[in-house]
């Protein structure tokens, strides 16, 4: 780019983070108010509780909670947004963070490591000039006191180049600031966990329609799908976790067995059909002549588990009252039929995730 009397670019192109929640939202619009051209990136990782309701497509679900939402917070500010896929390298830093996890399965050092990281390849690519996030010192007791923001700028080789514009006056200046690119006076000195700043600034701004902000939209945050998560890191190898298996934490309930074997149950027909798209290797149990839920097996079951995990299907199916259920059990275009109970409801609390 060609450089403006005084040593400033005469377009600054700043390269960010931008999920679309309120942080990242304001972030963006901070930097727009200094006539600062601002690119949005926004990862998708396989973890977003949003993209997961699209693939379901239930027809009753609210048309909100299936958006992109940094597609959404792109058009509504009037920027470009580019939305990346993490891809496995995520998958494995996900499955063996080096800083460790938060209160559930969020690795969120690593991930915003990972994520800055990939900003500063994009900025070299694109002709950026830095990269700006919405993070807020102090407001997530992981990732964002003041010790945790520089190790992230060190780590990401990104030293001096990273903005947070939210918090800009608690922290040095950037080079972005020290050059004349960014006017630190009209940065912001946000901290703490209170959202009131960012929620009176989004007033001014008219900006209201935003996801509020409960973990975002990330099952590394919720509290069912982590159980499950250091379930399976706890029965088997993390390296040799595949990504299929990580998605299907998301779906149905879940049953640890045994130390070998564990069964998913599909909730509803959306989740059968969603079970019915995976080319997953393994036993696969339903009901017979009713309404069943398909079961999937991880994990090679002897026959007294067979016969458990035929009476955990009949129990969820549309038999579940009737003394005996045929429940069929099928692997490699082998089928048996089991005759069996459904499962005492005391019984099945004892094996669920």
């Amino acid at each position: 780019m060609n450089a403006a009397p005084g040593g400033r670019p005469e377009k600054v192109r700043a390269i960010g983070l931008l999920s679309g929640g309120l942080d990242s939202t304001l972030a963006a619009r901070v930097l727009l108010e200094q006539g600062i051209e601002v690119i949005g990136l926004n990862y998708s990782t396989g973890f977003c509780m949003n993209d997961h309701r699209r693939a379901m497509a239930r027809p009753d679900e609210d048309p909100k909670r299936m958006r992109n939402e940094g597609l959404r917070a792109g058009a509504d500010l009037g920027i470009l947004i580019e939305v990346l896929d993490a891809g496995e390298a995520y998958m494995k830093m996900v499955l063996n963070p080096r800083h460790g996890y938060g209160k559930r399965a969020n690795p969120c050092i690593d991930c915003r490591i990972f994520m800055i990281h990939g900003a500063a390849e994009y900025m070299r690519e694109h002709g950026g000039h830095f990269v700006f996030t919405g993070e807020v010192l102090g407001q997530r007791p992981m990732s964002q006191h003041m010790q945790a923001l520089r190790l992230i700028e060190k780590e990401c080789g990104i030293e001096g180049y990273l903005l947070r514009p939210l918090s800009a006056a608690h922290l040095p200046p950037s080079m972005p600031e020290q050059l004349g690119w960014v006017d630190r006076s009209r940065l912001l000195g946000i901290s703490g966990r209170s959202r009131k700043d960012q929620m009176a600034l989004s007033a001014t701004w008219g900006i209201g329609d935003y996801p509020q902000p409960s973990g975002g939209c990330c099952y590394l945050a919720d509290e069912n799908f982590a159980r499950r998560f250091h379930d399976k890191r706890l029965h088997a190898n993390p390296d040799q976790i595949r990504r299929e298996e990580m998605i299907l934490l998301k779906v149905g309930r879940h049953f640890r067995l045994s130390a070998a074997v564990k069964i998913i149950v599909a909730r509803d027909e959306g989740e059968n059909q969603f079970l019915s798209r995976f080319d997953l290797p393994g036993w696969r149990f339903e009901a017979l002549r009713c309404g069943s839920p398909i079961t999937v097996v991880e994990g090679e079951p002897d026959d007294n588990l067979k016969i458990l995990i035929a009476s955990i299907t009949a129990r969820y199916s549309d038999r579940r009252t009737e003394p005996l259920v045929e429940v069929a059990a099928r692997c490699d275009g082998r089928e048996e039929v089991l005759v069996v109970p459904p499962v005492a409801d005391q019984v099945l609390e004892t094996y669920r995730i």
